[in-house]
């Protein structure tokens, strides 16, 4: 049988494949022609619906020709995306674009109709007219049409950068709700319980081939654990790229009955990360976008204050999460069985702002844009995540003192402002 990662890369292919769902519209197609052909058969076909041999083979042959038509204008509009991602976007962002399913509809739609189409036109005979089935092949037609316009509406609107900040961070915070609340059904879950390492033996499970980790089978993990009366300490998080013979799992404890391929097949990995369940990855593809449009080639401050907005929105809601650089999943008596390596408050903040401000540091709209996102944030962690805040305005600080050696410059530049420029609060208005 296959493993847990082999299952969860195999679906990770579907969910990304643009030809699978296409070609069950194609076989589906078929069948309800060869329905349709029955239902035919059957005598029952309001008057309205008769076709002569003629028309019938020339509406069919139209429509034919038009899916094929429209599948290839579809397939081109793909191909301008993954260009305009890859050169103005983050070429990350291909990996969530390709999950899209109104563009498999989309697809599935047309080669269903295509294949509906050619179905009909083989049994057309010149005393035999198939008159339901072109009736409904028309439809077809229409159903198509109306989802290319959807599809072109859609894709007109959603590949602005900021639409895809809104998407990203959303797809981003709903993996975050998910983690934690398998965190919350895992109990007892306890940061705080103490791992034992008393000398005991400790087992190393190596990669055998390396790559990005994708995914943990947190639930299979800890019942190994449990069966096996040990404890797993996993020593990467999900993100890490490891080459082959990296220690993924120590097994402290005796088992001599543990399989490693077991272990190994509950941890995937692949070429490069996924959001699945990594919400810094969704993190990482707006401060890319961020970093592209602050680049001397595109030179656009203005759409990197606008990921500003939605990476100040995504840092609000882990700043009411509790975090853990380490997460420790116990039996029902607090033994400890299951240690996965976490990430902090700090690392999130770390990596929304680090790039930006390094990038956009000669900037006037993101240094005031990014003072605005930390001064908010100073009044709204709690007083232990209060210092990496205040650390990170330090930087921001030096920052501008060496991008700005003019000093009117640099104190419009220590100015806090929400719209980057002409956003800032008037003096004597309140703050939110």
């Amino acid at each position: 049988m296959l493993s847990w990662a082999s299952r969860f890369r195999l679906r990770q292919y579907v969910r990304a494949s643009l030809w699978i769902v296409p070609l069950l519209g194609l076989v589906l197609g078929v069948v309800l022609a060869e329905c349709a052909i029955a239902a035919h058969r059957s005598a029952w076909v309001p008057p309205g619906w008769h076709y002569s041999a003629t028309t019938a083979s020339g509406v069919l042959s139209a429509i034919v020709g038009a899916m094929i038509g429209l599948l290839g204008f579809v397939v081109t509009i793909g191909v301008l995306v993954v260009q305009q991602a890859t050169g103005t976007l983050s070429p990350r962002y291909m990996r969530l674009w390709y999950r899209d399913r109104l563009q498999k509809a989309v697809l599935a739609t047309f080669t269903g109709t295509f294949a509906f189409a050619f179905s009909l036109l083989r049994k057309i005979e010149p005393d035999d007219v198939p008159d339901l089935g072109v009736t409904l092949a028309g439809i077809g037609v229409a159903v198509s049409l109306v989802l290319l316009l959807v599809y072109l509406n859609r894709f007109t609107h959603n590949l602005r950068p900021v639409a895809i900040a809104d998407l990203v961070r959303r797809m981003g915070l709903n993996v975050l709700d998910q983690a934690l609340t398998a965190a919350h059904a895992a109990t007892p879950t306890d940061t705080g319980i103490g791992v034992p390492d008393d000398g005991g033996p400790v087992t190393a499970v190596r990669a055998e081939r390396g790559g990005a980790i994708q995914a943990f089978h947190v639930s299979g993990l800890r019942a190994v654990a449990l069966r096996h009366d040990c404890v797993l300490v996993v020593t990467h998080r999900i993100g890490d790229f490891v080459p082959p013979g990296t220690v993924l799992v120590e097994v402290r404890g005796d088992t001599p009955g543990l399989d490693p391929r077991l272990l190994l097949g509950m941890i995937a990995t692949g070429a490069e990360r996924t959001i699945d369940q990594d919400p810094a990855f969704a993190l990482r593809v707006l401060v890319d976008i961020a970093v592209r449009a602050l680049s001397p080639a595109v030179n656009d401050p203005t759409t990197a204050v606008q990921l500003l907005d939605h990476i100040e929105a995504f840092l609000y809601t882990i700043a009411r999460v509790e975090l853990s650089d380490r997460h420790v999943l116990a039996d029902d008596r607090g033994r400890p069985l299951l240690v996965v390596p976490g990430r902090t408050w700090e690392d999130y903040l770390e990596l929304a702002v680090t790039e930006i401000r390094e990038y956009g540091a000669g900037s006037l709209q993101i240094c005031r844009r990014l003072r605005a996102v930390l001064n908010g944030l100073s009044t709204t962690v709690s007083a232990a995540r209060a210092p990496a805040v205040r650390k990170e305005l330090s930087l921001l600080d030096a920052a501008v003192q060496q991008g700005f050696h003019d000093p009117a410059h640099r104190a419009l530049a220590r100015t806090a402002d929400r719209q980057g420029i002409g956003g800032r609060r008037p003096e004597g208005e309140p703050a939110d």
